[in-house]
């Protein structure tokens, strides 16, 4: 590994992604990506106590089949990288457990998919691993209970709220002479706007995704028509715009390259969702099901992936706290 610029680091030996698998919720299947994921759930507690449970329950889902598509056991596994929304991260934490695999818990929010895929990225090209599993997950049951309200509350929504997406992601990372190679990572900063409004989770984020974009693209020298598709994790309408919008003012234009997992998960105007999806099941979910499905068709090529996470908690926002937000990004590209 080497660091191209500032903030970028380039993957001289590129780890590349073996296996990976999808898995989520009736609404999300639903929705119009339906066909690409792995596994859809019709019952929102998986047959379990609590949704809670349901959520380490799907996780658990997408690692046994990404596991399995990739034709390896999990002793092959050298360590696991992940993390969710709840306290804790405990839905990570009772999956990992079935599998026997050294662990390293995240935390980035909504962007935990693309630093556990990132730093597995880093643990294969440094030797550390010889394969490395990513995965990630949340629900939208068990996500409104920590961060808003009790779902019997029934309080209103916002046109600026983004649905919680219930899905879950596993990505299994390893050394190979070909197929879809991790290329770059840029590990995005804290940026704070001063945003303190929770039902408006695009807007604080949007700035952050500005950065952490704006940064690779100087740091590599490239443009963003080199790339087939620049995705960002989960902005949703009012972030994708608000980005845009950012972007231009730094005489960057993705607007042809550009779109984002939030509003690609559910149709906005059908479902009922307002400004798109959100949480950590959203980007893990789009990228490894309908993304990644495309790259080893070889309909995408060459791809930006940038998730970005509010780094708030309810106690900080009661406290009349701003919410902080972080984007990562990964370059991935066929051989």
């Amino acid at each position: 590994m080497q660091r191209t610029g500032q903030y970028t680091i380039e993957y001289n030996n590129p780890p590349f992604i073996i296996g990976f698998a999808s898995v989520v919720g009736k609404k999300e299947g639903e929705g119009p990506l339906k066909e690409y994921f792995h596994k859809i759930e019709n019952d929102t507690k998986l047959g379990c106590q609590t949704w809670e449970q349901a959520e380490s329950k799907m996780q658990q889902e997408a690692v046994d089949i990404a596991l399995s598509n990739s034709s390896i056991n999990s002793k092959d596994i050298h360590i696991a990288f992940g993390g969710d929304l709840l306290n804790q991260c405990i839905s990570t934490s009772y999956n990992i457990r079935n599998f026997s695999i050294p662990f390293l818990g995240q935390y980035g929010a909504c962007s935990t998919m693309i630093q556990s895929l990132l730093l597995s990225g880093i643990a294969v090209e440094s030797g550390c691993a010889e394969k490395a599993l990513a995965v990630t997950s949340s629900h939208f049951c068990s996500a409104e209970r920590q961060y808003r309200y009790p779902l019997e509350y029934g309080g209103q929504r916002t046109p600026t709220a983004q649905w919680t997406v219930t899905g879950s992601g596993a990505v299994i990372v390893g050394k190979d002479t070909n197929g879809i190679g991790i290329r770059h990572c840029t590990i995005g900063k804290v940026i704070d706007m001063g945003v303190t409004d929770m039902n408006n989770m695009g807007s604080a984020m949007a700035p952050s995704a500005c950065e952490t974009i704006k940064s690779y693209l100087t740091d590599t020298n490239t443009q963003p028509d080199d790339y087939d598709l620049i995705l960002t994790g989960d902005l949703g309408k009012v972030g994708s715009d608000l980005l845009m919008e950012l972007l231009l003012k730094e005489n960057i234009d993705i607007s042809e390259q550009h779109n984002d997992c939030g509003k690609m998960i559910y149709d906005i105007e059908k479902q009922d969702v307002h400004a798109g999806g959100s949480g950590c099941g959203c980007c893990a979910s789009v990228l490894c099901g309908k993304i990644l499905q495309k790259m080893y068709k070889q309909e995408l090529n060459n791809i930006l992936v940038i998730a970005t996470g509010a780094l708030m908690s309810p106690t900080a926002t009661q406290q009349g706290e701003s919410i902080p937000a972080i984007a990562h990004l990964v370059h991935l590209q066929n051989s």
